[in-house]
């Protein structure tokens, strides 16, 4: 796809020149406001906002005072790496380390551009390089000011704006499509499951695990040993391709860490919430030789003589067991995590296994539209991301 870009009228610009922190104080009790957001309601990679606490009945800090209108951009100044930009709908309150932006001078900078400089990869690697601290990393407004871009004229600002968000908007809808399947299986599925049949913990079901993975220094040369990204897993499945990474170990390292086919790989921490706790199960055949799965995923190995690993993946990641499993979830430094011993605790039903073979059979059928929408919808935020490249550049 040609953008047909002219660059040379661009003006190099630092933020500080264009966006304006808006420090906009209220309290949270007498301010009139219903809602308000915490870094956990702002989503990754993802400027919808779809949850929120409700002032009043969730719990809130005293630092949360800042107001933020209907499409102000807000960024997560702690734990960068999380890539926290979003664009609210509603009024609101957030807390002192979530920076509320906006326009200086719509003359200079369209506010519906400002969240695509903020989502762009190369900001993302400036932000992350120039955070401080180790243990809970955050970003000054003195370091964000200071970041150095090149400005379209406004008429490039308002094409590039109107494509990205098109594109924006039809992500949303994908995906809003992609959790409707997804509703529809679980709701069958818990129905079929709702029969008399035994329910049995985790330790009952497997050969092998819960057993976390090993990390180490990652790299881009593709040198050592292949590994897997949390993103790896997606729709009850293990991706391969760009989801595979690789990390400076020795394979005698890593022995006990090289995935199987059959592993059922479930995310034990992650920034998201709702992510935590679910699982894929491993293809090994579109994985490289030797991949081995990281710390933030937990192996389990099924018993397929009590019960099938494709109904074990299908069942775990159903609202209701998910649900279930997320009740010990705990949130340090941003991250949401589960551990070993949540998982032993966690249970399953256990028809016959022709029962459970005929549950999958249909429960595949539910989910085979979902498939093609989900390869849209990777398609779709590839050609973002390259879109995004190509106006911003890539990583610093």
């Amino acid at each position: 796809m040609s953008l047909s870009l002219d660059k040379t009228t661009w003006k190099r610009v630092t933020l500080r020149e264009v966006v304006r922190h808006v420090t906009d104080r209220v309290d949270a009790e007498t301010s009139g406001l219903e809602r308000f957001l915490a870094g956990e309601h702002i989503p990754t990679s993802n400027l919808a906002i779809t949850d929120w606490g409700v002032i009043g009945r969730d719990p809130i800090g005293p630092m949360f005072y800042k107001r933020f209108k209907p499409g102000h951009v807000l960024y997560v100044s702690r734990r960068t790496y999380l890539r926290k930009v979003a664009v609210p709908e509603f009024e609101g309150i957030t807390g002192e380390k979530t920076f509320v932006l906006e326009t200086l001078d719509k003359n200079l900078l369209l506010q519906e551009f400002l969240p695509f400089v903020l989502s762009a990869e190369r900001f993302h690697t400036y932000a992350i390089a120039h955070s401080r601290g180790s243990v809970n990393p955050y970003l000054n407004w003195g370091e964000l000011a200071a970041y150095e871009f090149d400005l379209p004229p406004l008429d490039e600002q308002q094409r590039l704006a109107d494509l990205l968000w098109a594109l924006e908007r039809h992500r949303r809808l994908l995906a809003e499509q992609a959790v409707r399947i997804e509703d529809t299986a679980s709701a069958w599925l818990q129905e079929v499951l709702s029969s008399e049949f035994p329910v049995k913990a985790i330790p009952e079901l497997v050969l092998d695990g819960p057993r976390n993975g090993r990390s180490a220094p990652a790299n881009d040369e593709g040198r050592g040993v292949p590994t897997l990204s949390i993103s790896a897993i997606r729709g009850g499945g293990v991706l391969g391709g760009d989801a595979v990474k690789y990390m400076d170990v020795t394979p005698n390292e890593v022995a006990a860490f090289v995935i199987e086919d059959g592993d059922f790989l479930v995310v034990r921490g992650n920034g998201n919430k709702m992510l935590t706790g679910l699982g894929g199960l491993a293809d090994a055949s579109i994985l490289p030789e030797g991949c081995v799965y990281p710390d933030l995923l937990i192996r389990l190995r099924f018993d397929p003589s009590r019960i099938l690993p494709k109904f074990a993946a299908a069942q775990w990641n159903s609202k209701a067991a998910h649900a279930r499993l997320l009740q010990n979830a705990k949130s340090t430094n941003g991250i949401w995590k589960i551990n070993g011993k949540d998982v032993k605790a966690h249970s399953l039903a256990v028809p016959p296994l022709t029962v459970q073979q005929c549950i999958v059979d249909q429960f595949q059928k539910i989910r085979g539209s979902q498939s093609a929408v989900i390869t849209e919808l990777d398609g779709l935020v590839a050609l973002r991301s390259a879109i995004s490249s190509t106006v911003f550049g890539g990583a610093q």
